[in-house]
Protein backbone atom coordinates (compact mmCIF):
# COMPACT_ATOMS: atom_id res chain seq x y z
CA UNK A 1 0.00 0.00 0.00
CA UNK A 2 1.58 2.94 -1.42
CA UNK A 3 0.31 6.89 -1.89
CA UNK A 4 -0.10 7.78 -5.27
CA UNK A 5 -1.09 10.96 -6.93
CA UNK A 6 -3.90 12.70 -6.09
CA UNK A 7 -4.30 11.04 -2.89
CA UNK A 8 -4.80 7.79 -3.88
CA UNK A 9 -3.45 4.65 -2.47
CA UNK A 10 -1.92 2.28 -4.52
CA UNK A 11 -2.56 -1.37 -3.88
CA UNK A 12 -0.81 -4.68 -5.05
CA UNK A 13 1.24 -7.80 -4.52
CA UNK A 14 4.15 -6.95 -4.44
CA UNK A 15 6.51 -7.28 -1.54
CA UNK A 16 8.31 -4.42 -0.75
CA UNK A 17 10.68 -6.84 1.14
CA UNK A 18 11.59 -10.38 2.18
CA UNK A 19 9.87 -9.12 5.78
CA UNK A 20 6.96 -7.24 5.07
CA UNK A 21 6.15 -4.90 8.51
CA UNK A 22 2.80 -5.22 7.82
CA UNK A 23 -0.10 -7.67 5.95
CA UNK A 24 -3.12 -5.24 4.64
CA UNK A 25 -6.31 -6.11 3.41
CA UNK A 26 -9.19 -3.86 2.06
CA UNK A 27 -13.05 -4.26 2.57
CA UNK A 28 -15.93 -1.65 1.86
CA UNK A 29 -17.17 1.46 3.64
CA UNK A 30 -20.19 -0.47 4.30
CA UNK A 31 -18.39 -3.36 5.91
CA UNK A 32 -16.33 -1.80 7.67
CA UNK A 33 -19.22 0.70 9.25
CA UNK A 34 -21.44 -2.60 9.63
CA UNK A 35 -18.61 -4.42 11.63
CA UNK A 36 -18.14 -1.32 13.59
CA UNK A 37 -21.80 -1.19 14.84
CA UNK A 38 -22.88 2.44 12.86
CA UNK A 39 -24.98 2.65 9.37
CA UNK A 40 -23.79 2.60 5.54
CA UNK A 41 -22.43 6.00 4.72
CA UNK A 42 -23.78 5.76 0.78
CA UNK A 43 -22.44 8.13 -2.13
CA UNK A 44 -18.58 7.29 -1.84
CA UNK A 45 -17.35 7.12 -4.81
CA UNK A 46 -13.97 7.95 -6.42
CA UNK A 47 -12.93 10.14 -9.83
CA UNK A 48 -12.66 7.64 -12.36
CA UNK A 49 -9.69 7.34 -14.41
CA UNK A 50 -9.12 5.59 -17.97
CA UNK A 51 -7.60 2.27 -17.15
CA UNK A 52 -7.79 1.96 -13.71
CA UNK A 53 -10.15 0.38 -11.46
CA UNK A 54 -10.53 3.24 -8.31
CA UNK A 55 -12.99 2.26 -5.43
CA UNK A 56 -13.92 3.81 -2.21
CA UNK A 57 -12.25 1.31 0.73
CA UNK A 58 -11.35 0.97 4.44
CA UNK A 59 -7.59 0.00 4.77
CA UNK A 60 -6.51 -2.44 7.64
CA UNK A 61 -3.40 -3.82 7.96
CA UNK A 62 -2.11 -6.38 10.46
CA UNK A 63 1.20 -6.54 12.33
CA UNK A 64 3.65 -9.07 11.54
CA UNK A 65 6.85 -10.20 12.99
CA UNK A 66 10.00 -9.71 11.70
CA UNK A 67 13.54 -11.10 12.23
CA UNK A 68 15.25 -9.18 15.35
CA UNK A 69 18.02 -7.85 12.73
CA UNK A 70 15.20 -5.91 10.51
CA UNK A 71 13.41 -4.52 13.53
CA UNK A 72 15.86 -3.22 15.57
CA UNK A 73 14.10 -0.92 18.66
CA UNK A 74 10.57 -2.78 17.79
CA UNK A 75 9.84 -3.86 21.56
CA UNK A 76 6.99 -4.94 20.33
CA UNK A 77 8.44 -7.06 17.43
CA UNK A 78 11.28 -8.37 20.31
CA UNK A 79 8.39 -9.11 22.74
CA UNK A 80 6.78 -11.22 19.82
CA UNK A 81 9.74 -13.48 19.22
CA UNK A 82 10.42 -14.02 22.98
CA UNK A 83 6.42 -14.98 22.73
CA UNK A 84 8.08 -17.60 20.61
CA UNK A 85 6.38 -16.43 17.39
CA UNK A 86 8.35 -16.97 14.43
CA UNK A 87 9.19 -14.00 11.86
CA UNK A 88 6.10 -14.07 9.10
CA UNK A 89 3.24 -14.49 11.40
CA UNK A 90 0.64 -11.93 13.04
CA UNK A 91 1.05 -10.02 15.55
CA UNK A 92 -2.13 -8.47 16.44
CA UNK A 93 -5.29 -8.53 14.67
CA UNK A 94 -6.48 -6.28 11.83
CA UNK A 95 -6.56 -2.16 12.78
CA UNK A 96 -7.99 0.35 10.60
CA UNK A 97 -5.18 2.17 8.35
CA UNK A 98 -6.79 4.59 5.88
CA UNK A 99 -9.86 5.11 4.24
CA UNK A 100 -10.20 6.77 0.89
CA UNK A 101 -10.08 5.84 -2.96
CA UNK A 102 -7.74 2.68 -3.53
CA UNK A 103 -6.36 2.09 -6.85
CA UNK A 104 -6.82 -1.98 -6.96
CA UNK A 105 -6.05 -2.14 -10.85
CA UNK A 106 -3.00 -4.31 -10.05
CA UNK A 107 -4.85 -6.63 -7.54
CA UNK A 108 -6.86 -7.58 -10.35
CA UNK A 109 -5.44 -6.61 -13.96
CA UNK A 110 -7.03 -6.99 -16.44
CA UNK A 111 -7.19 -10.43 -18.26
CA UNK A 112 -4.06 -10.67 -20.62
CA UNK A 113 -3.94 -11.78 -24.10
CA UNK A 114 -2.78 -15.50 -23.09
CA UNK A 115 -5.43 -16.08 -20.31
CA UNK A 116 -8.29 -14.53 -22.76
CA UNK A 117 -6.37 -17.42 -25.37
CA UNK A 118 -7.67 -20.16 -22.28
CA UNK A 119 -11.27 -19.12 -22.64
CA UNK A 120 -10.86 -19.12 -26.43
CA UNK A 121 -10.07 -22.36 -26.43
CA UNK A 122 -13.10 -23.70 -24.57
CA UNK A 123 -15.47 -21.59 -26.79
CA UNK A 124 -18.18 -22.77 -28.89
CA UNK A 125 -16.83 -22.41 -32.48
CA UNK A 126 -18.79 -23.01 -35.21
CA UNK A 127 -17.76 -26.52 -37.24
CA UNK A 128 -18.17 -25.30 -40.51
CA UNK A 129 -19.69 -27.84 -43.25
CA UNK A 130 -18.26 -28.20 -46.59
CA UNK A 131 -20.32 -27.65 -49.84
CA UNK A 132 -19.30 -29.40 -53.11
CA UNK A 133 -20.03 -29.11 -56.58
CA UNK A 134 -21.34 -30.37 -58.34
CA UNK A 135 -24.11 -31.75 -56.16
CA UNK A 136 -25.49 -35.06 -54.87
CA UNK A 137 -22.14 -36.45 -53.71
CA UNK A 138 -21.14 -37.51 -57.14
CA UNK A 139 -18.43 -35.79 -59.06
CA UNK A 140 -16.20 -36.09 -62.40
CA UNK A 141 -12.97 -37.24 -63.34
CA UNK A 142 -11.42 -34.55 -65.50
CA UNK A 143 -14.13 -31.81 -64.49
CA UNK A 144 -12.18 -29.78 -61.24
CA UNK A 145 -14.13 -30.19 -58.12
CA UNK A 146 -15.44 -27.32 -56.29
CA UNK A 147 -15.23 -26.72 -52.51
CA UNK A 148 -16.42 -23.75 -50.31
CA UNK A 149 -18.66 -23.06 -47.23
CA UNK A 150 -21.27 -20.72 -46.97
CA UNK A 151 -21.25 -20.73 -42.66
CA UNK A 152 -20.82 -17.80 -41.11
CA UNK A 153 -16.48 -17.21 -40.67
CA UNK A 154 -16.64 -14.70 -37.85
CA UNK A 155 -18.81 -15.01 -34.11
CA UNK A 156 -18.93 -12.85 -31.50
CA UNK A 157 -18.76 -14.13 -27.91
CA UNK A 158 -19.29 -12.27 -24.61
CA UNK A 159 -17.50 -13.80 -21.19
CA UNK A 160 -16.67 -12.87 -18.28
CA UNK A 161 -13.13 -12.93 -16.16
CA UNK A 162 -12.45 -12.08 -13.56
CA UNK A 163 -15.59 -9.31 -13.17
CA UNK A 164 -14.38 -8.25 -16.82
CA UNK A 165 -16.91 -8.22 -19.79
CA UNK A 166 -14.69 -9.81 -22.12
CA UNK A 167 -15.86 -9.60 -25.78
CA UNK A 168 -14.22 -12.07 -28.42
CA UNK A 169 -14.34 -11.79 -31.74
CA UNK A 170 -13.34 -15.11 -33.33
CA UNK A 171 -12.83 -15.06 -37.27
CA UNK A 172 -11.71 -17.54 -39.26
CA UNK A 173 -8.28 -17.37 -40.41
CA UNK A 174 -7.39 -20.52 -42.60
CA UNK A 175 -9.08 -23.65 -44.58
CA UNK A 176 -7.67 -27.06 -44.53
CA UNK A 177 -9.94 -28.55 -47.13
CA UNK A 178 -9.43 -32.00 -46.77
CA UNK A 179 -9.93 -33.81 -50.33
CA UNK A 180 -10.00 -37.58 -48.59
CA UNK A 181 -7.57 -38.83 -51.53
CA UNK A 182 -4.48 -40.53 -49.69
CA UNK A 183 -4.13 -37.39 -47.04
CA UNK A 184 -4.12 -34.76 -49.98
CA UNK A 185 -5.64 -30.99 -48.69
CA UNK A 186 -5.94 -27.94 -50.62
CA UNK A 187 -5.53 -24.83 -48.14
CA UNK A 188 -7.24 -21.19 -48.69
CA UNK A 189 -7.48 -17.85 -46.88
CA UNK A 190 -10.68 -17.68 -47.80
CA UNK A 191 -14.15 -19.94 -47.17
CA UNK A 192 -14.10 -20.79 -51.07
CA UNK A 193 -17.05 -19.35 -53.56
CA UNK A 194 -18.88 -21.22 -55.84
CA UNK A 195 -19.18 -21.68 -59.48
CA UNK A 196 -18.29 -19.67 -61.89
CA UNK A 197 -15.90 -17.63 -59.55
CA UNK A 198 -14.52 -20.80 -57.56
CA UNK A 199 -11.56 -20.37 -55.93
CA UNK A 200 -10.93 -23.94 -54.39
CA UNK A 201 -11.00 -26.75 -56.60
CA UNK A 202 -9.57 -30.30 -56.85
CA UNK A 203 -9.24 -33.46 -59.37
CA UNK A 204 -10.40 -36.12 -57.93
CA UNK A 205 -9.44 -39.74 -60.21
CA UNK A 206 -12.14 -42.57 -59.66
CA UNK A 207 -13.19 -43.59 -56.75
CA UNK A 208 -15.02 -42.90 -53.10
CA UNK A 209 -13.59 -40.50 -51.19
CA UNK A 210 -14.21 -39.08 -47.44
CA UNK A 211 -13.73 -34.93 -47.63
CA UNK A 212 -14.20 -32.16 -44.64
CA UNK A 213 -13.15 -28.59 -43.93
CA UNK A 214 -10.43 -27.78 -40.95
CA UNK A 215 -11.21 -24.36 -39.87
CA UNK A 216 -8.59 -22.18 -38.42
CA UNK A 217 -9.38 -19.50 -35.64
CA UNK A 218 -8.33 -16.42 -34.20
CA UNK A 219 -9.74 -13.33 -32.82
CA UNK A 220 -9.54 -10.04 -30.93
CA UNK A 221 -10.93 -9.08 -28.10
CA UNK A 222 -11.99 -6.07 -25.62
CA UNK A 223 -11.85 -5.78 -22.33
CA UNK A 224 -15.04 -3.49 -20.55
CA UNK A 225 -15.05 -1.68 -23.77
CA UNK A 226 -11.29 -1.03 -23.91
CA UNK A 227 -9.44 -1.28 -27.58
CA UNK A 228 -9.22 -4.42 -29.37
CA UNK A 229 -6.25 -6.88 -28.50
CA UNK A 230 -5.59 -9.70 -30.57
CA UNK A 231 -5.98 -13.33 -28.71
CA UNK A 232 -2.53 -15.38 -28.35
CA UNK A 233 -3.10 -18.10 -30.34
CA UNK A 234 -5.49 -19.90 -32.66
CA UNK A 235 -7.21 -22.74 -32.13
CA UNK A 236 -9.41 -25.59 -35.13
CA UNK A 237 -12.20 -26.81 -35.42
CA UNK A 238 -13.72 -29.90 -37.66
CA UNK A 239 -17.09 -29.40 -39.96
CA UNK A 240 -18.79 -32.83 -41.15
CA UNK A 241 -17.65 -35.37 -43.22
CA UNK A 242 -19.11 -35.25 -46.79
CA UNK A 243 -18.87 -38.60 -48.82
CA UNK A 244 -18.09 -38.54 -52.84
CA UNK A 245 -18.16 -40.49 -55.68
CA UNK A 246 -15.53 -39.15 -58.16
CA UNK A 247 -17.03 -41.39 -61.67
CA UNK A 248 -15.57 -40.52 -65.56
CA UNK A 249 -17.96 -39.35 -67.79
CA UNK A 250 -17.50 -41.50 -71.25
CA UNK A 251 -19.32 -40.44 -74.82
CA UNK A 252 -21.96 -42.16 -75.81
CA UNK A 253 -23.24 -41.90 -79.18
CA UNK A 254 -27.02 -41.83 -79.96
CA UNK A 255 -29.39 -41.76 -82.85
CA UNK A 256 -31.05 -38.66 -82.73
CA UNK A 257 -33.67 -39.71 -85.04
CA UNK A 258 -34.82 -42.43 -82.41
Amino acid sequence: MIDAPGGVLLASNAVPNPWPAYRYRLISACQAADDAGNGCQAGLVCEPVDGRVIQYLVAQRQALVQPAEVAVGDAANDAALAAGLTPGSSRSGYLAYREGCVDITELNPAPTPEEVFRYFQQLPLPQLSTVVQPPGGTVLVGLPTIFYTDAPVQQVFTVDIRGFAVVITAVAQGFTWHTGDGGAVVTSDGPGVPYPDQTVTYDYTSGSYTTYLTVTWGGTFTVDGSAPLEVAGTTTTDGPAVQLTAVEARAVLTNPYD
